[in-house]
């Protein structure tokens, strides 16, 4: 399914779909064409969610392995969509609503704040037991986002961490009952609403100017 883009008030709303949400070279397009829309429009906020098991289950293995050849163009369009999460010029929230796997948790992480689910759903990066190592990008992005302690315990060690204990590692902000995530996570962001776009983005670009150069030098 593809993502949609509707709106909450001022806050776009992308709701990345209802199944495994992986990111297909057609899923990263209709993403991107959402983030276009949305800063156009003048955006207040930023909110991703999605609907059923997943948020997202990260890359298209199935995809990258019928076309290998593509493999580096691929990965560089993920990290650019992921930068481009790190230094979007307005509020973001990632409402996870479930599964955040592997380069879905790094989109999670791109955002300026997490709210995951209490009760149910992992978010975990599990490069160390797929036998993917994080690139450069990849690791400078997680590693902008996480103190020392948290960065160790999810990329050494594949770990799922559920809700409750993703919030205590502080991988993220908040949790919230099933069906009140993604209003839980915009409402996050209401109190920012009329921050100057090119403002804060120009903050985020230096912030997290490594992390950036990292993924887009891909």
């Amino acid at each position: 399914m593809t993502p949609t883009l509707t709106w909450d008030d001022t806050i776009a709303v992308v709701d990345l779909g209802e199944d495994e949400n992986r990111f297909s070279p057609k899923f990263l397009d209709a993403i991107n064409a959402h983030l276009d829309d949305a800063e156009k429009a003048g955006a207040q906020g930023l909110v991703t969610t999605a609907r059923g098991k997943f948020y997202t289950n990260g890359l298209d293995l199935d995809w990258l392995a019928a076309h290998a050849e593509q493999a580096q163009s691929y990965v560089a369009g993920v990290q650019a969509l992921l930068a481009r999460v790190l230094t979007f010029p307005a509020p973001t929230a990632a409402a996870v609503t479930g599964h955040a796997f592997g380069a879905g948790a790094m989109l999670a992480m791109a955002h300026d704040v997490r709210v995951m689910r209490a009760d149910r759903g992992y978010f975990c990066f599990p490069e160390v037991d797929i036998r993917i190592p994080f690139t450069d990008g990849m690791a400078a992005l997680i590693q902008a986002k996480l103190t020392p302690q948290a960065a160790v315990a999810s990329m050494t060690t594949g770990r799922r961490f559920g809700g409750e204990e993703a919030a205590e590692f502080g991988i993220v902000d908040a949790t919230a009952a099933e069906g009140k995530v993604a209003q839980a996570a915009t409402d996050l962001l209401r109190p920012l609403a009329g921050k100057d776009p090119g403002t804060l983005g120009a903050i985020k670009q230096t912030m997290f100017r490594a992390a950036v150069q990292a993924l887009t030098d891909a």
